[in-house]
């Protein structure tokens, strides 16, 4: 009999699990599915296997809308700015400007977002990690609104510079796209269906293309409704008056309808469940997440549990899930096998090379329709000017940035990521290399094709696969942080590929568009090499990629170390 009730009191009878909060039309909570189930690697098994072999279905594609919002609302953001700037200089620099924004302002009005973008993945990566997806995901966006709407409302005075004003928004900017870049992506890939992955995320990264399309409209759109007013002025260098007043509203107008799209998306963000990963791998809390990297099991099912069954139950979990705790050695000891650090190197060193190019390309199609003379060409006022770079940008997206981001979407999963990426690389190289070595040789038409060209095999190729294989190679208590590294090394190639290098593209009072192509092909080729270092991910388990699909052998208390981890 005493040796009964001492067996009793040393074993406690396991907590039942509690539900946790979140979950709606797009996101559902699959956690809450197995919490009937005792076992914490039994439970985790059949949830993630739950969400790998769900069939692909409208609970996917309402997934996909709700995080691609977040990045349609980025490219928008991101890549009006050629167009802003043109409107900028129009408004604000005649005289002897002659309507042109200086290159130093039009230069650091494009180089803040970036730099913004920088600070904001490696911060929201780290903190999704460490605080978890559900307490960031829309913070982002209500940063990108606040900053919207801040700089459509600029305007510069005798003792604060406008460019000032619009440095200062688009890094606050920049901060929110930033978090939306390793959020959107984790989130995607942590809920997809193994089957269907790659092309889950890459509808997400596909609403980029849509951005851009939209801005392309919007200020096609503009550009029509202030036609009359255009029309008045000769040329962008006298445009004063009634004209001035016509482009003020068009960039305000232009700039602040990036805050709709975001607002709509908001609710579905702030209400999303904890991702069923995270909740096993991080917190290890399969009741409710309390505090960061905890988890504990009630002693009842409803109400408040008694402190000796949360520490008992907290203890046992810890001890008995089957995968390594997050923490700083873990982190260090991780990235310096290998292995490891070699996947770490190929998705950043990637990342960083295409947007060198890619950005110095896409943030100046203005600038570049106006030096190939698309811009300027029958242009006998202003609006035939707007009008111009605004059909230039539509064609260049709608011709080659769109139809490359959805052929990317079909073929994912079929052809694989790294095929893609490692032919993206190769094509692009050619390409550049003919643009720049060619330059005084071709017709403006045929420029204009290969710009199209170029945008095509950017996005069928590693401006899509650069975002998607982060978010699927690395483990879960490190995902979102790698992503963010990932992505920004990516954006310091964009502040140099804009900053460093395509401020060559005009020198000595001459065009030297043709060297700094050249040099984009360099980078192009150097992709190739980098694209080595990185796994074929189609048709495979998160768990699988991470080297976390195999039992764990327990003994002891103690954890074995994985192969890969060691």
């Amino acid at each position: 009999m005493s040796e009964e009730t001492a067996r009793n009191t040393s074993a406690p009878p396991p907590a039942a699990v509690q539900k946790t909060s979140g979950g709606n039309n797009a996101y559902h909570n699959f956690h809450n599915d197995f919490v009937h189930i005792q076992d914490p690697n039994e439970r985790r098994r059949l949830a993630l296997a739950e969400i790998d072999k769900a069939p692909f279905g409208w609970y996917h594609v309402r997934a996909c809308v709700v995080a691609g919002v977040g990045f349609f609302t980025d490219s928008y953001d991101i890549f009006v700015v050629s167009l802003l700037n043109v409107m900028l200089g129009i408004v604000y620099y005649q005289g002897s400007s002659g309507g042109k924004l200086p290159t130093n302002s039009d230069n650091a009005i494009k180089l803040a977002t970036s730099a913004g973008t920088v600070i904001g993945q490696l911060g929201f990566g780290y903190l999704a990690d460490r605080l978890g997806r559900k307490k960031m995901y829309g913070l982002e966006l209500i940063v990108i609104i606040f900053a919207t709407i801040g700089q459509a409302l600029s305007s510069g005075s005798p003792s604060v510079n406008i460019v000032g004003l619009i440095i200062f928004w688009r890094v606050l900017l920049g901060v929110g796209i930033g978090g939306d870049y390793p959020l959107s992506s984790i989130i995607t890939s942590e809920f997809a269906t193994t089957k269907w992955r790659g092309a889950m995320m890459g509808a997400v990264f596909a609403q980029q293309g849509i951005g851009q399309l939209t801005g392309a409209f919007v200020m096609l759109f503009l550009t029509l409704g202030f036609k009359q007013a255009l029309t008045q002025s000769p040329g962008i260098g006298q445009c004063d008056e009634w004209c001035a007043v016509a482009v003020d509203k068009m960039w305000r107008a232009l700039v602040g309808f990036g805050a709709v799209p975001a607002a709509i998306a908001l609710y579905y963000r702030l209400t999303i469940p904890e991702t069923p990963r995270y909740t096993f791998d991080v917190e290890r809390d399969i009741e409710k997440a309390a505090e960061d990297v905890k988890a504990y099991m009630s002693s009842r099912t409803e109400g408040t549990p008694d402190d000796v069954a949360r520490v008992q139950n907290r203890i046992a979990a810890q001890e008995g899930l089957q995968v390594p705790k997050a923490s700083w050695s873990d982190f260090i000891r991780h990235y310096s096998t290998f292995k490891n650090g070699k996947l770490l190197f190929g998705t950043a060193a990637s990342w960083f090379l295409l947007d060198v190019a890619f950005y110095g390309v896409s943030l100046n199609n203005a600038s570049i329709l106006e030096t190939i003379g698309w811009s300027t060409k029958d242009a006998t006022n202003t609006y035939d000017f707007l009008y111009n770079t605004a059909i230039g940008n539509l064609i260049i997206v709608l011709a080659g940035a769109v139809p490359g981001y959805w052929v990317s979407v079909a073929t994912l999963d079929t052809l694989g990521r790294k095929t893609i990426q490692m032919g993206g690389f190769i094509i692009l190289t050619i390409l550049f290399i003919v643009w720049g070595f060619a330059y005084y040789h071709i017709s403006d038409h045929s420029k204009l094709a290969i710009f199209v060209l170029a945008q095509f095999f950017f996005n069928f190729g590693p401006n899509m696969t650069t975002f998607i294989i982060p978010g699927e190679v690395f483990p879960t208590r490190y995902r979102s942080t790698s992503h963010g590294i990932s992505a920004a090394s990516g954006k310091i190639g964009s502040i140099i590929g804009q900053g460093a290098i395509a401020t060559l593209r005009y020198r000595n009072g001459g065009t030297w568009l043709d060297h700094v192509l050249q040099i984009y092909a360099l980078f192009m080729f150097l992709g190739i090499f980098t694209t080595l270092c990185v796994p074929e991910t189609k048709r495979k388990t998160l768990e699988e990629l991470c080297g976390e699909d195999q039992p764990l052998p327990v003994g002891n208390g103690s954890q074995e170390k994985r192969p890969d981890s060691q």
